[in-house]
């Protein structure tokens, strides 16, 4: 069982990868603690750990801030994270899974297939979508038997949430999510076959596609910001 700052660690990063806690937002132990009903003692220590992953920058007489990534951090990440997870996935397929983790796969299959079925995702289902995609990609990562590559992936997904299993970009529409789900099938399927050279390819490509989606939002975000601001200071016309 995870500890509560453990617990509280992880709901600020979530908040983080959801954008409820936007880039360069200060962080301060009361309000936390207040939000989440908890004393401050365990925030102290989940921000002590967030801020030794680099998720969050501790500055003097400021405390602690979200850390801004910039365009080419966030994509340097998704390129290391699309050849980890593909490692992995070559050396699950090389050692083969147990039947317990190859029920658990499909599952996850399963579930992302019935929400994908209802045409639409509610909030709710967005979320449930999520954490199944969290899930089949860390048993993946666990499947390789390889401590070293699991706690590598891991932290790549704690310290740079933008390029972490965790983000999911809703605001396309629902055709990339079943894309991308039909990659689920096909790793998965390869991993079971034993096929290492393909599950590898394939897990390489279907990170490296989610990395492109990632680029074209913030690229559009960016645009739309810098058309606002330059909206802003525009001299309006005199009658």
């Amino acid at each position: 069982m995870p500890t509560l700052s453990e617990q509280i660690t992880q709901q600020l990063r979530d908040w983080i990868s959801q954008g409820k806690l936007p880039p360069g937002a200060r962080l301060e132990e009361i309000p936390v603690a207040q939000q989440l009903g908890v004393s401050r003692t365990p925030v102290r220590s989940a921000l002590q750990m967030l801020s030794a992953e680099g998720l969050i920058e501790h500055r003097p007489n400021r405390g602690y801030t979200i850390k801004e990534f910039n365009l080419e951090e966030i994509m340097s990440a998704y390129e290391a994270r699309a050849a980890l997870e593909a490692a992995a996935c070559r050396k699950a397929a090389l050692n083969g899974v147990s039947t317990e983790m190859a029920q658990q796969l499909r599952q996850c299959l399963v579930v992302g297939d019935g929400l994908l079925a209802k045409g639409r995702l509610t909030p709710q289902q967005e979320l449930s979508y999520q954490q199944m995609n969290m899930d089949l990609h860390r048993l993946l990562a666990k499947a390789a038997r390889s401590p070293q590559v699991q706690k590598y992936i891991e932290h790549i997904n704690n310290a740079v949430p933008q390029a972490s299993s965790r983000v999911m970009r809703w605001e396309l529409d629902l055709g990339i999510l079943r894309r991308s789900h039909d990659d689920h099938h096909r790793i998965v399927a390869a991993v079971l076959e034993r096929d290492a050279h393909r599950a590898q390819q394939l897990m390489e490509e279907h990170v490296y596609f989610a990395g492109l989606l990632f680029r074209q939002s913030y690229l559009q975000q960016a645009a739309q910001h810098a058309a606002q601001q330059g909206q802003k200071k525009s001299p309006q016309l005199r009658r």
